[in-house]
């Protein structure tokens, strides 16, 4: 996940300007010029200690760190107010260019919680968000009845094949995490929406899929289309690993029919299934004769040296190697004496090269694979650092997902045969190729309607069709519509399951890894073609070409100064985004599940 402090997203001062009359006279085009400068000079002067604010609440969580949050949030939500207000004026000036046409609506739509234009409403509105956030971070749940931390907890829903604590851990924690939010998180999107109505818009949903340099409703059916695409590949997966479980665990905990379980994916949230991969492994190729994380643990691998692999594939590309405040000042392992918030995330401090990660790492391959995605987002940070202001961000947010997660597809056993972690003998043969792909499918393709029914809830608790009396049930209705999966105890309008998940306690719009699932196919495709990679497109690794990694730099350098399509035709050639290249990456997988499949009831 990215984490720019308070960029152009969340601005983050409240800088008061004269409010302007409804009769005054029309702006002109060099009025509006004057405005955008104005706005991005402030901004850049202000993020730096904003942002170090916001990395201090992060790593040392307590009151005091909580108000200074909390007081900065609303001063950057009343600042991003103000700047939207007067973007919408200054867009009917006369004689506007295409780009300060393209510069007013990023303004405008930038807020990711808008409050009106009153000082308390954004102060309520901060408080509600950081309490939010604080209490996800403080969060816990229970293993045979203790105690057990957020980062400790998703480690042990991995590791447990025991269906009791499974549903002791699941159960706990969206009772203990999700469900104080409910009443916090009804008051906080009412505040919202109508701050999203004072800008212009219906709701804050519509604000969200308004910053996609296309209307929010034909954004909304891009959505929808790239889910069709993809959807065949996910229902025979669905289909391959319910048929698994209920070998395992039987009809009384599995069903041979119907949804799945969600506590039994190995994941709190259902969202990526590799943690049970050994539970669905095919007989024969599905033994890859290897794990990344035993192998790390092996080698002697640490925090440290894991970060290192992970710089050295992006230098190995022809970047410049991380500074050495990096190292200084990043968060790479969990305190003993404090609360931090261990979710993985990558900062820009200085918007040039205090570059920074936030982890509680541990020696797994899970760990392995995030580092090299948060370092992505580094290294587009990096990148473009010499835009302008409100071009400091990816072309669009799932952009910036896909960066590290095309980098971390580029983890296979060729790659690994390459730093020295896996010998040459152990690489997986052909015959593997099955087992290989069904270990990334399950997290691949497993996250993609979790990546798309998150926001289409958020969405729909916005425009209302989602009543506060419905939260639970809106929220178990699509991920059965789109998941296929249900809870492993009965759920009533006491809870808030959604509130369990970080990115809806703190308000991240989610669709972004959605498109990230599919962009970074698309970005692996185009640099295995450009590397001359000529064997089967999951066993590509593009590491040490510097070709790629010079067409790469061009797309990053953009950041947001071009609309999207001309920054996905920089890298890849085409100007949309598609499921095709996942398709293909997975085609052989698919023939194969569909023959595992055959006489077993598709979907639920």
């Amino acid at each position: 996940m990215i984490r720019t402090g308070i960029s152009m997203l969340a601005l983050a001062a409240f800088l008061a300007t004269p409010a302007v009359s409804q009769t005054a006279a029309a702006p002109t085009a060099a009025e509006a010029q004057a405005f955008l400068d104005r706005v991005q000079k402030e901004v850049t002067e202000f993020n730096l200690t904003a942002q170090r604010v916001a990395w201090v609440n992060a790593t040392y969580i307590n009151d005091d760190t909580d108000a200074l949050a909390a007081d900065y949030g609303a001063r950057g939500t009343e600042m991003a107010v103000r700047y939207a207000g007067e973007a919408a004026r200054f867009q009917k000036a006369s004689g506007l260019s295409a780009e300060q046409q393209r510069q007013l609506t990023m303004l405008r739509s930038a807020i990711t919680l808008p409050a009106p234009a009153t000082p308390a409403a954004a102060q309520t509105l901060s408080d509600i968000s950081t309490k939010l956030g604080s209490m996800y971070a403080k969060g816990k749940g229970t293993l045979n009845g203790k105690p057990i931390n957020g980062s400790d907890i998703e480690a042990a829903m991995g590791e447990s094949r025991n269906p009791a604590e499974l549903k002791e851990m699941w159960v706990s924690w969206n009772d203990q995490v999700g469900a104080p939010m409910r009443s916090d998180y009804a008051k906080m999107t009412g505040i919202a929406n109508q701050g999203a109505r004072d800008l212009g818009f219906p709701d804050t949903g519509t604000m969200w899929r308004s910053a996609y340099d296309m209307p929010p409703e034909e954004f909304a059916k891009l959505t929808d289309k790239l889910w069709t695409e993809v959807k065949p590949l996910y229902v025979s997966l669905h289909t391959y690993v319910r048929r698994k479980l209920n070998e395992k665990y039987g009809d009384a905990v599995q069903a041979k029919t119907g949804p799945i379980r969600a506590d039994l994916l190995g994941n709190m949230w259902a969202q990526e299934w590799g943690n049970i991969y050994d539970v669905v492994a095919p007989k024969g190729s599905g033994d890859l004769g290897f794990d990344t994380g035993e192998l790390l643990k092996a080698k002697g691998y640490d925090w440290k040296k894991m970060v290192q692999t992970g710089e050295g594939f992006y230098s190995s590309l022809g970047f410049a190697p991380l500074p050495e405040t990096f190292w200084q000042r990043s968060l790479f392992l969990k305190p003993a004496d404090r609360e931090v918030l261990c979710h993985a995330s990558a900062w820009d401090i200085d918007e040039k090269n205090d570059v920074r990660i936030k982890m509680c790492i541990k020696v797994n391959s899970d760990d392995f694979v995030t580092i090299h995605h948060e370092l992505g987002h580094n290294y587009y940070q990096r990148a473009y650092q010499n835009q302008p202001q409100l071009y400091r961000n990816g072309a669009n947010d799932g952009f910036h997902e896909a960066i590290g997660d095309f980098v971390a597809l580029s983890i296979t056993p060729e790659y690994l045969t390459q730093i020295g972690l896996l010998d040459k003998a152990q690489v997986p043969s052909a015959d593997k190729d099955t087992g290989l792909l069904l270990r990334q499918a399950m997290d691949k393709v497993a996250f993609l309607p979790f990546g798309l029914m998150v926001d289409k809830y958020r969405w729909n608790i916005f425009s209302g069709q989602i009543a506060p009396e419905a939260y639970q049930a809106g929220w178990d209705k699509l991920r059965l519509q789109y998941q296929g999966i249900v809870p492993p105890v009965a759920r009533d309008e006491t809870k808030f399951d959604a509130g369990g998940k970080y990115h809806v306690a703190g308000s991240v719009p989610y669709t972004r890894y959605f498109l990230a699932r599919l962009l970074q196919f698309q970005f692996f495709k185009a640099a295995c073609d450009q590397s001359g990679w000529k064997g089967p497109l999951h066993r590509c690794s593009f590491y040490g070409n510097k070709d790629v990694g010079a067409r790469l730099n061009k797309m990053l350098e953009m950041g947001a100064s071009k609309p999207w399509p001309d920054a996905l035709q920089t890298f890849t050639g085409s100007r949309e985004i598609s499921g095709k290249a996942m398709m293909e990456y997975f085609a052989p997988l698919k023939k194969w599940l569909d023959q595992q499949n055959k006489g077993q009831p598709q979907g639920w």
